[in-house]
């Protein structure tokens, strides 16, 4: 695999277009990907129990296995707003449908944003009158999209398959409310390659647990959360039909690895983060455990604001291994961006002025081995910071 310049309309035969329709004040905030043939559909939802009017109305989508477009709100999550905000979200489906002449169940809706207002459904029809197929502002999908997060988030890979260039492409979205299993994100990705969608979708379902569901930047699983994967089947001769196959594990990898790209993009841009924080647990019994583990470190508020203080604290490190482990654990080696402060879980000396320094670093590694077994699990999340108490303090929902 190769990454490549590009954004999520590089593999053949999609487009994408993204206009102001005024929900937000200026910024671009509606946006579509289109394929010009229908196209094998998968997706994830978010676990909360409460889900918004386009989650539900995406899962019959990806029931039947097909669509041909996505269409992206931001600025209102269209999440509690009753029987009136699923009408409209089958309102905005039914009216790309008509604007691009598609199968109304070939289109899945998306929406991010505040939780409780009713989309503005004047304002969606305008604006979905105003997107194009051909002379689109492709490029600006990946910012039409966003709410607090300060970048775009965006990532393309070629890939031989059946002998053919394979092309994916993935976006996302997020940057607060982010806790495993899903986050308040968005992401979509999109690749020519021909594949069943069992195989897809059993693919995705898989690649999710290592990747978007190792993420947490505040403890929060929002109402909106959806991956959603389209291919295609445009590359011509690359075929994937066998789960056992080579194609079907490079693939996989390849998928595995834009999903783990966007995924430590969104941790990055945390809201108000100034880190990046990746643990790695190793020596675990389990793989499910190790991952727990993992997640746990990287979610533990006081390790999050050690981390922002530069301060080796790794007292809070070990305390959050022993909350979720499933076994004894006496026998730890753990580092802190290398260094090593704890071996045979009894302290060695190290020189915490200097590793203070170290964790002033845009990115920090945390390193714990627990000697009862071989599996490992990482996870990856930010610092919590003073902006991110002042973001959420006055973001109105």
């Amino acid at each position: 695999m190769k990454e490549i310049k590009g954004n999520i309309a590089s593999p053949k035969g999609f487009t994408a277009d993204a206009i102001h329709a005024e929900l937000k004040f200026q910024k671009l905030d509606l946006g579509v990907i289109l394929s010009e043939v229908p196209a094998v559909v998968a997706g994830v939802f978010t676990t909360n129990k409460v889900t918004a009017a386009p989650v539900q109305l995406d899962k019959a989508v990806v029931a039947e296995g097909v669509a041909q477009a996505i269409i992206v709100n931001s600025a209102i999550a269209n999440a509690v707003t009753g029987e009136e905000g699923l009408n409209n979200a089958q309102k905005t489906q039914r009216l790309l449908a008509e604007k691009f002449e598609l199968n109304k169940s070939h289109v899945a809706v998306c929406s991010t944003g505040v939780i409780g207002k009713q989309l503005p459904m004047d304002k969606i029809a305008l604006g979905i009158s105003k997107l194009s197929a051909k002379n689109g502002h492709i490029d600006g999908f990946a910012e039409a999209i966003l709410t607090t997060d300060t970048v775009k988030k965006e990532v393309v890979y070629e890939v031989e398959i059946g002998g053919q260039t394979v092309t994916i492409a993935g976006v996302c979205k997020g940057s607060g409310m982010i806790h495993p299993n899903m986050a308040t994100m968005l992401a979509f990705i999109t690749t020519d390659v021909k594949i069943d969608q069992a195989l897809l979708q059993k693919m995705l379902s898989e690649v999710i647990e290592t990747t978007f569901n190792q993420i947490t930047v505040d403890g929060d699983t929002s109402t909106n959360d959806t991956v959603l994967v389209l291919a295609n089947g445009l590359a011509e001769n690359a075929e994937i039909t066998d789960e056992n196959s080579a194609d079907y594990a490079t693939f996989k990898a390849v998928l595995a690895q834009i999903c783990q790209t966007l995924a430590k993009k969104i941790a990055a841009d945390g809201e108000g983060a100034t880190k990046l924080i990746e643990v790695n647990v190793t020596g675990a019994p389990d793989e499910l455990s190790a991952r727990m583990i993992a997640k746990q470190i990287v979610g533990s508020s006081l390790v999050k604001t050690a981390i922002f203080g530069a301060d080796p604290n790794w007292g809070r490190v070990i305390s959050a291994i022993g909350q979720v482990a499933p076994f004894e654990v006496s026998d730890i080696e753990l580092e802190i961006q290398g260094d090593l402060v704890l071996l045979h879980s009894t302290p060695v000396d190290f020189d915490q002025a200097e590793l203070s320094e170290k964790l002033k670093k845009k990115v920090v590694v945390i390193d714990a081995e627990l000697n009862t077994g071989d599996k490992t699990g990482t996870a990856w999340g930010c610092d919590l910071t003073y902006k991110y108490v002042e973001i959420n303090a006055l973001y109105h929902s």
